[in-house]
C-alpha cells in the first residue's frame, strides 16, 4: 500500500481574512456608523427642554426643602421659591431660580437670594436690564441663558395667568402671580395645567407642562420625561 505524506501542518494558523469576513466587517461597520453619526449632532431643541425641566422640577425641590411659610406676614406668598424667564437687556432670553426671602422686592430676589446651579456651584441669577449676549460675567450660572446656549429667542404661557414665573409651596403644589401677593389667601394657587411654550430660532418650538396639585412637570410628547 502507498501513503502519501500531507505536507500540510496541522498546527499552522491562518493569519489573514478572507475576502467574505473583510467585506462582512465593512459592511457592519458601516451600519454602526450610520447609526451614531445622527447622535454626534446636538440636537439643541432637546438640550434645552432638558435644561429647562430639569430646573422647574430642582425648584420645586428647593421648595419642599426650604418651608417658606410665615402666616404672621401676609405677603409671605412673596417668598415661593420660583423659576422666572425674562428678557435680557439686548432681548435674549433667560431664566432665574430663587426665592425674595425678604420679601422686599415684589417677588423679585437679589444675586445673594439665587438658588446655586449643582452642576457648577453657581448662582441661577441674572438682571432684567443687563446684557446678556455674553453668556454672563462668569460670576453667574452659563446653564440659564436659554438663547445664548440654545437659540431660544421667545416664551409664551398657555392656561397661566404669568408668562414670567411659576412657583412652589412647602407641599410642591405650583403658584402663579404671587410676585405681589399681599394676602396669604392662596389665591395664587395652580388650579389647571399650566403649558410654557419655547420657540427657538429656526422656529421650532417644544413645550413643558406643569399639572396642578402634584406639580408634576414633562416635555410635552415625551411621556415620563
Amino acid at each position: 500500500m502507498i501513503f502519501f505524506k500531507n505536507n500540510i501542518n496541522p498546527t499552522h494558523k491562518r493569519s489573514a481574512f478572507t475576502m467574505i469576513e473583510l467585506v462582512f466587517v465593512i459592511i457592519v461597520l458601516g451600519i454602526l456608523a450610520a447609526l451614531v453619526m445622527p447622535r454626534l449632532e446636538r440636537d439643541l431643541k432637546q438640550e434645552a427642554a432638558d435644561n429647562i425641566l430639569s430646573n422647574i422640577r430642582y425648584t420645586q425641590h428647593l421648595a419642599i426643602l426650604d418651608y417658606k411659610h410665615d402666616f404672621n406676614n401676609p405677603k409671605w406668598q412673596q417668598r415661593f421659591w420660583k423659576i422666572m424667564f425674562a428678557p435680557c437687556l439686548n432681548g435674549e432670553i433667560f431664566y432665574r431660580v430663587g426665592s425674595d426671602d425678604n420679601m422686599t422686592g415684589s417677588g423679585l430676589f437679589s444675586k445673594n437670594e439665587a438658588a446655586i446651579d449643582p452642576t457648577n456651584g453657581q448662582p441661577m441669577y441674572w438682571a432684567n436690564n443687563d446684557d446678556c449676549s455674553n453668556g454672563g460675567d462668569g460670576t453667574v450660572s452659563e446653564n440659564i441663558f436659554l438663547s445664548k446656549k440654545y437659540g431660544v429667542t421667545t416664551v409664551s404661557t398657555t392656561n397661566c395667568n404669568d408668562v414670567s414665573h411659576i412657583g412652589f409651596d412647602h407641599l410642591g403644589r405650583p403658584h402663579q402671580s404671587f410676585g405681589a401677593s399681599a394676602s396669604a389667601d392662596y389665591s395664587t394657587y395652580l388650579d389647571a395645567s399650566c403649558r410654557f411654550t419655547f420657540t427657538m430660532s429656526d422656529g421650532d418650538t417644544f413645550s413643558i407642562d406643569i399639572e396642578p396639585e402634584t406639580g408634576y412637570a414633562q416635555i410635552v410628547g415625551q411621556i415620563g420625561s
